[in-house]
């Protein structure tokens, strides 16, 4: 299947960074108990019945993990509800994550700790809650590490406040309207296997340099590491798409989701609307 160029750039970083992690490897073995411990916190209950949990992730130091959508060499992680007992949905909050660079490539995620809160919603608020979950993720360093674990508990009502979720969710992305977004305008151009999309959002330059992820209502669709400049007001933000079948495909402008990361923030846009 033909590929574009800002594919094949990203799969040669990728593979580069590969050696270059097997070449620093530490002689001694690394497991995933020495890097990484999860926990639930049970929180509260909500209005309406709903819970607010949390995921709470702490790492060792200068090992990392990732965002919903970690750059051209990260891991995205995955979560498994199923094992739960009396529970519709569980509603992910991200926190604002952080941009690292290691060998040329740009990856999205967090380090120390990561305390992911989770709006769960029970399918009989009168009747108890228990919110299972396994999660696949990956932690980096001069390494990678597949990393697996599964936990549950139950939420109790009322629960109590807790710090640092409430730190978590304060923490969040801004709005488009929040962050003084005026104007949002996407065009699409087809490419030998797929679509480059060119965004163009007006918003106040916070002085440093952003970062733009692109996120599509399609998780099959892969991502180019979007290149960014100002034009004035204007922050202008390109990237390739290419679907699994290698070819110019009809994209849902709805689905999607465009951040913005600068200077530890961040601010989410909700679909790409033509100019």
């Amino acid at each position: 299947m033909p590929r574009s160029s800002a594919y094949l750039r990203a799969m040669t970083r990728l593979c580069l960074a590969l050696v270059l992690a097997l070449t620093t490897a530490p002689a001694l073995a690394t497991t995933q108990e020495d890097v990484l411990s999860a926990r639930l916190r049970t929180g509260w209950q909500m209005e309406g019945g709903r819970h607010m949990a949390a995921l709470d992730l702490s790492m060792a130091p200068g090992w990392k993990t990732y965002w919903r959508s970690p750059g051209d060499a990260g891991i995205p992680p995955a979560f498994d509800w199923s094992g739960s007992r009396n529970v519709r949905s569980v509603r992910i909050h991200w926190p604002a994550p952080s941009v690292f660079e290691l060998n040329g490539m740009q990856t999205i995620g967090y380090h120390k700790q990561l305390i992911l809160p989770l709006e769960v919603t029970p399918i009989d608020p009168a009747q108890p809650v228990s919110l299972a979950v396994k999660v696949d993720l990956g932690v980096c360093d001069k390494i990678c590490l597949p990393a697996t674990f599964a936990l549950q508990s139950g939420l109790t009502a009322p629960g109590a406040p807790d710090p640092g979720i409430t730190a978590a969710l304060a923490n969040r992305a801004a709005t488009a309207g929040e962050a003084g977004v005026t104007h949002v305008g996407c065009t699409i151009d087809p490419i030998a296997d797929g679509l480059r999309l060119t965004a163009r959002l007006r918003l106040p330059d916070p002085g440093v340099p952003e970062v733009v992820a692109f996120e599509t209502a399609d998780p099959e669709v892969w991502v180019a590491e979007a290149t960014t400049t100002r034009q004035g007001h204007d922050l202008v933000a390109v990237t390739e798409l290419v679907p699994p079948q290698g070819a110019p495909f009809a994209l849902d402008r709805s689905g999607v989701t465009v951040t913005i990361l600068a200077a530890g923030k961040a601010v989410e846009i909700s679909g790409c609307p033509a100019p």
